[in-house]
């Protein structure tokens, strides 16, 4: 067994046995769905490495006389972050007009209820992980900013907030800015963060000229 696939278990049992809303356990007891385990493989777990806060198949009312389930809820400190896996058989070529505004509606009424969603097309969890891993990181960071590393200097800590936040390479120029510090300072805390393997060179060779998270 994977140590993926072994955390998995864990995880969703946990959930199974910690739920007492009879609607959200049966369907946890169905298992997820294929598209939200590939993400949980290849882009969530590879990138975060946990599943601390994330809750499959999490209950929110419609607005209306009914509920819906968003495929994932990340939710540390009773934040509401939304994560929906959109399969291209139902939400491109099938999506007729009035199930099209009825999600619209939806992540429009969630939204002003406070949620944030990430929306991820299942061709990209195969065509291209890395970058969904970006997006993830990204999306952690908006909730959890303040969650680094121990022992590093607050400098450092701000630079791996600051790369979370971005879904891009950055320059030495642009922390420069951010920090409010000098250039040669700058390069000293990133050079240090790429020896600790927080921090890679995203280009350059003899003279590094952007740098990004290390996935």
């Amino acid at each position: 067994m994977t140590r993926f696939q072994s955390k998995y278990d864990q995880w969703l049992q946990a959930n199974i046995e910690a739920e007492s809303n009879p609607r959200r356990k049966e369907l946890l007891c169905k298992g997820l769905g294929h598209g939200t385990v590939e993400f949980l493989r290849y882009v969530w777990f590879p990138a975060v490495g946990n599943f601390d806060h994330l809750l499959p198949e999490w209950e929110v009312r419609d607005f209306g006389s009914g509920y819906r389930y968003l495929d994932l809820a990340y939710m540390p400190g009773g934040a509401k972050g939304g994560i929906e896996i959109q399969g291209y058989g139902s939400h491109a070529r099938d999506l007729d007009v009035r199930r099209f505004k009825d999600l619209c509606r939806r992540h429009s009424l969630l939204s002003l209820d406070g949620w944030t969603f990430l929306s991820i097309a299942y061709p990209s969890i195969m065509d291209e992980p890395q970058q969904c891993q970006q997006l993830v990181l990204a999306f952690i960071g908006k909730f959890i900013s303040t969650d680094v590393i121990s022992g590093l200097s607050w400098l450092e800590a701000e630079t791996l907030r600051f790369a979370r936040r971005l879904l891009r390479p950055f320059t030495p120029n642009e922390l420069t800015a951010h920090l409010y510090i000098t250039d040669r300072h700058a390069r000293r805390i990133l050079n240090s963060m790429v020896e600790l393997q927080l921090i890679i060179i995203a280009n350059g060779q003899r003279r590094s000229r952007t740098f990004m998270l290390k996935v």
